[in-house]
């Protein structure tokens, strides 16, 4: 019998969720702005059902009372079937988990030890465990882990020039956003397979950005490092940043550390260069200059990063936008691809804004491929492995 099992995705103010019968998606959606103004998006393939409603106060006031609400709709779904299994996306691993691992007690205290090198996902990602333990407590709880995807990578893109000993002390680069880089990479191999066996760079573009550099499906270069702050920036996180600003911060403003890393965690990237808004949307339908120039940057980082993974890879055979920027941000993907010509690239400007899997024109030596991407499948696929 095809197991049941729920997927969740658990942010800082959002829980996202799917509940598959097998491979078949009977019902996926999300509660939004979780502990203020708590709303309701729901799907049900099954039953043909939508539902787009704000929660009541009580109902969105953490993860675990909305996993509450939510359990009529879900049992609803189930009719009378048992959960199996559920799935969540945990962003850090650390050094020992390289693989999914069904929760117990003692792994989920170490994921807690792991929670200040992702303030803003670890604590969210447990919190959503635990409410699944108490909603669902006979089913498997598995954590399938960001960082996972990137464990492999040489060990020049592993380390910081630091002594030894903070390395064996785990303090590395691990990579991040290795859900969505396992779902392209197994894309590619079941539908590109010549992209796949060649030199490939995905581009992760949304609230959270990175950029991977791929070989036979292998990580070897990644943007992001110790935590989810480096490389590009991204919504409210600055990314790559000369260490010596910490400094300045601390000794010469004063700024305590939990002040700065609220800076760089909430307040940075294109959140704090526009001083507008941290959603590409708002910013690109803005005519303020100061969009223009958060713009400007997240675009000029992206082209940096590219020319940096390339080299990782001594050339580029394809080059792939996911996430929510890069899948549907028509813009951005033809300015970051402008006059790349070195890198045999070139896009269709009309394929490009049908926003079509293939955007590059029939002479375009580099492929340049827009995937959307499926975490919570990937997470699926995992969880019903380790079963």
């Amino acid at each position: 019998m095809a197991p049941v099992i729920l997927v969740l995705n658990s942010g800082s103010s959002s829980i996202k969720f799917t509940l598959y019968h097998g491979t078949q998606t009977e019902l996926s959606g999300q509660v939004s702005g979780l502990g203020a103004s708590p709303h309701l998006s729901l799907t049900s393939h099954a039953a043909s059902l939508t539902i787009d409603r704000d929660l009541s106060e009580h109902d969105g006031r953490n993860h675990h009372d909305v996993l509450i609400a939510l359990l009529p709709i879900l049992e609803a779904a189930l009719k009378g079937r048992h959960v199996d299994a559920v799935g969540h996306r945990v962003v850090h691993g650390g050094t020992d988990y390289v693989q999914p691992v069904r929760i117990d007690a003692s792994i989920l205290d170490k994921l807690k030890a792991l929670e200040p090198l992702a303030p803003l996902h670890q604590p969210h990602n447990i919190a959503g465990v635990l409410a699944a333990q108490d909603a669902f407590p006979e089913a498997a709880q598995v954590a399938c882990f960001d960082t996972a995807f990137h464990r492999k990578h040489p060990w020049v893109n592993d380390t910081f020039a630091l002594p030894r000993s903070f390395y064996e002390e785990g303090v590395r680069r691990y990579g991040f956003h290795g859900m969505s880089y396992e779902y392209i990479c197994d894309y590619l191999k079941r539908n590109h397979p010549d992209a796949y066996g060649g030199r490939v760079v995905i581009a992760h573009l949304g609230n959270g950005a990175s950029m991977c550099a791929i070989r036979n499906g292998q990580s070897v270069g990644s943007t992001m490092g110790f935590t989810a702050l480096d490389g590009l920036p991204m919504g409210t996180r600055c990314g790559q940043l000369d260490p010596g600003v910490v400094l300045y911060l601390l000794t010469s403003k004063g700024m305590s550390a939990d002040e700065v890393s609220d800076l760089l965690y909430k307040d940075s990237g294109l959140k704090g260069l526009s001083g507008i808004s941290q959603d590409m949307r708002t910013l690109s339908q803005s005519n303020d200059p100061r969009a223009k120039e958060a713009i400007d940057y997240f675009v000029f980082r992206i082209r940096r990063e590219l020319g940096a993974m390339s080299a990782v890879l001594s050339g580029l055979d394809t080059f792939v936008f996911t996430g929510g920027i890069g899948e549907n941000a028509a813009n951005i993907r033809s300015r970051v691809c402008a006059g790349q010509d070195w890198l045999g690239m070139e896009i269709d400007e009309g394929r490009n804004d049908e926003n079509r899997i293939d955007i590059s024109t029939d002479a375009s030596r580099t492929s340049v491929l827009v995937i959307p991407t499926d975490e919570e499948e990937m997470i699926r696929r995992h969880t019903e492995a380790l079963m």
